[in-house]
């Protein structure tokens, strides 16, 4: 018999497979770093460090208070590698042939201009290749820009150019990162036991793995949060979808609202029948990044948590609504809020510019305790440990000003 599911019941079991329905239970060890990746199957990377770069934060959020080089050392192991995949992610090494397809036919994702460029540079790109084979891995800061201080992503130096190029081609890969810039090495030395002609899954057994595997890091899906997962094309996912719910990897739901086919993953059988029950809660806070799998798909998150998220940091400033750089606040099994914060980690400050509460949240005693409760932890994880409030509702900043 199909289970019908409330959405807050929806929501848990989402909750369940992502590691966010209820706090870490132990003093985090660097394998749970590792073994918290393999659970989402794909942890995004982003640059922009008010606060901690999103995949630590990401990490924190699973595992609690942890060493960041953590995350460094398992890519320098060999633990991880870096390809796109959602976006530009850390992926386990063992689902290095999901993405090779990507690399070695760019056109079956749109991707045009890296073999555009390789055609209109190919000696100079060559020459790239050439360098560090001879010399050894190499960063782009490596190679002096020529015409005068750069602008930005938008005006990369040529050699970057290579580079990104090389790596998308599957030519090279990220051997490490220092001070979080990427080393690139060629693929054959950073994966020597990789043979495309012996290890190449079969593309359709590709985008099987990639479905089952976004089924068990989300937990609760519909086909197209099952696309978005690995960026596949909708149509590809709808018959491997269908595949693993015959095969019993998936069990068939109802969910209250929605028109659509819904399933959840059959590792989660335990928590679907306590969600069924309603003996499935949260007890958790976590201040999200904008870039944590949970929210990653927007319509996703207005979909499942009526939560209307859009990150503004690539808004002009008098266009903003809630600030920057803007943190979705997950409170026992909601998105209740959002706030925009910076880690002043010079001055040992942490910064929550503004706080916005959703619609509906309403302003309690134990919502100001849980909130005060998670920015104490994570201000001490920043080295930041006096953190302060600016702008938020009454009286909600009044009592987080108390708690600190």
């Amino acid at each position: 018999m199909t289970a019908h599911l409330s959405l807050q019941q929806a929501r848990h079991l989402q909750l369940a497979a992502q590691g966010l329905l209820n706090p870490p239970r132990r003093k985090a060890a660097k394998a749970d770093a590792l073994a918290a990746i393999r659970r989402m199957a794909l942890l995004q990377i982003d640059t922009i460090s008010v606060v901690a770069r999103s995949p630590y934060l990401v990490l924190y959020n699973r595992i609690g208070a942890y060493d960041p080089a953590w995350l460094d050392q398992l890519l320098a192991e060999g633990a991880l590698f870096e390809y796109w995949a959602h976006e530009a992610c850390f992926v386990p090494t063992e689902d290095y042939g999901l993405l090779r397809h990507r690399m070695l036919n760019l056109d079956d994702m749109g991707w045009k201009q890296p073999q555009r460029w390789l055609e209109q540079h190919r000696a100079e790109v060559e020459a790239i290749v050439e360098h560090i084979r001879a010399n050894g891995p190499a960063r782009s800061a490596d190679f002096e820009r020529k015409s005068g201080k750069g602008n930005g992503w938008w005006d990369w130096k040529p050699e970057k150019r290579h580079l990104e190029t090389l790596f998308t081609l599957g030519r090279l890969m990220v051997k490490e990162r220092r001070a979080f810039q990427r080393v690139y090495d060629l693929a054959e030395r950073v994966l020597p036991a990789w043979d495309d002609a012996r290890d190449l899954p079969s593309p359709q057994d590709a985008r099987l793995a990639m479905t089952r595997n976004s089924c068990r890091a989300l937990g609760l899906v519909k086909p197209a949060w099952v696309a978005d997962y690995y960026r596949q094309k909708r149509g590809v996912c709808a018959e491997p979808l269908h595949r693993l719910a015959d095969a019993g990897e998936l069990i068939p739901v109802k969910v209250e609202g929605w028109s659509h086919d819904a399933f959840v993953h059959a590792s989660l059988a335990a928590e679907l029948e306590l969600a069924a029950a309603e003996q499935l809660k949260s007890g958790r806070t976590a201040i999200l990044s904008p870039f944590d799998p949970l929210v990653w798909d927007r319509k996703r998150a207005l979909e499942l948590f009526d939560f209307d998220y859009k990150i503004e940091c690539y808004t002009p400033a008098p266009k903003r609504k809630y600030g920057y750089f803007t943190l979705p606040i997950l409170n026992r099994g909601k998105l209740v809020g959002r706030l925009d914060a910076k880690a002043h980690r010079a001055q040992g400050v942490f910064e929550v510019k503004s706080l916005h509460l959703e619609a509906g949240a309403r302003v309690s005693r134990r919502l100001a305790g849980d909130l005060a409760a998670e920015l104490s932890r994570l201000a001490a994880w920043h080295g930041t440990p006096d953190w302060r409030v600016g702008q938020a509702p009454e009286p909600l900043a009044d009592m987080l000003r108390s708690l600190r």
